[in-house]
């Protein structure tokens, strides 16, 4: 069994409402994300890969291309842009056509923060 990965980044802005540190949040602010799908899969013995890494780039880059330089509070179908919520909206995104998707991570380096999903 082999564990393959693909990364991603975009940038984008949204408000947060929140108890901590609550008054920047609630105003527009952005950030940079990288977000990362992970593959898990046995290696094709024809093809030698466990999922075209070609396949695996378009499939993101859908992703990518709606959540980069937007204002995250207009997409109607992820909710609070939250990095949980960013990462089970990828999950929803990739999934239906990357079965061997098994996991979908958001991250915030300059904060050293990260979210991680596994799906339903």
């Amino acid at each position: 069994m082999h564990e393959i990965t693909k990364d991603f980044r975009f940038d984008a802005a949204h408000t947060l409402i929140r108890e901590i540190a609550a008054e920047g949040s609630r105003r527009i602010h952005g950030h940079s994300y990288r977000a990362q799908v992970a593959l898990r899969g046995s290696v094709d013995p024809t093809s030698g890969m466990v999922a075209d890494m070609g396949l695996v780039e378009q499939l993101v880059e859908g992703a990518r291309e709606t959540l980069d330089h937007r204002f995250l509070d207009e997409i109607n179908d992820l909710g609070p842009a939250t990095m949980e919520n960013l990462a089970s909206w990828i999950w929803r995104k990739v999934k239906p056509e990357c079965p061997q998707l098994v996991r979908v991570t958001v991250f915030r380096d300059s904060a050293g923060e990260s979210c991680s999903y596994w799906g339903e």
